[in-house]
């Protein structure tokens, strides 16, 4: 299952590392993720303010999160490089037992390198 989520991760890691703008990389992330992973329904990235609210950054869909028809939800945190928190990377999915170890591993890689680059920007 971890195939599409690398393919995914390519095309995001791409736009990282050519410094394209944060909210440039927010939304490809988003999106690749749903378009290139058949079994991401949504996916979602959130960012604190004044250290309690959280704004919704980016989003596949911001009409429908998909929060009350979801199987399973992985949530990632994204930090700077210092550790400090920034915000969380959210996927859903409709199905059972769709994510695998190596999707874990992938979507931790990629928000550990928003928090990166949204530190940088």
């Amino acid at each position: 299952m971890s195939i599409p989520t690398d393919v995914a991760s390519l095309q995001i890691m791409a736009e990282v590392y050519k410094k394209k703008n944060l909210q440039d990389i927010l939304d490809k992330t988003v999106h690749s993720l749903v378009d290139q992973v058949p079994y991401i329904d949504w996916a979602g990235i959130y960012f604190y303010e004044n250290n309690s609210e959280v704004r919704l950054m980016a989003a596949s869909d911001k009409e429908n999160d998909l929060q009350w028809e979801t199987n399973s939800e992985l949530k990632f945190p994204i930090k700077t490089s210092d550790d400090e928190s920034l915000g969380m990377l959210i996927v859903r999915t409709r199905e059972a037992i769709a994510f695998d170890v190596t999707d874990v591993s992938t979507l931790e890689t990629i928000a550990s390198a928003i928090g990166e680059t949204s530190f940088a920007n």
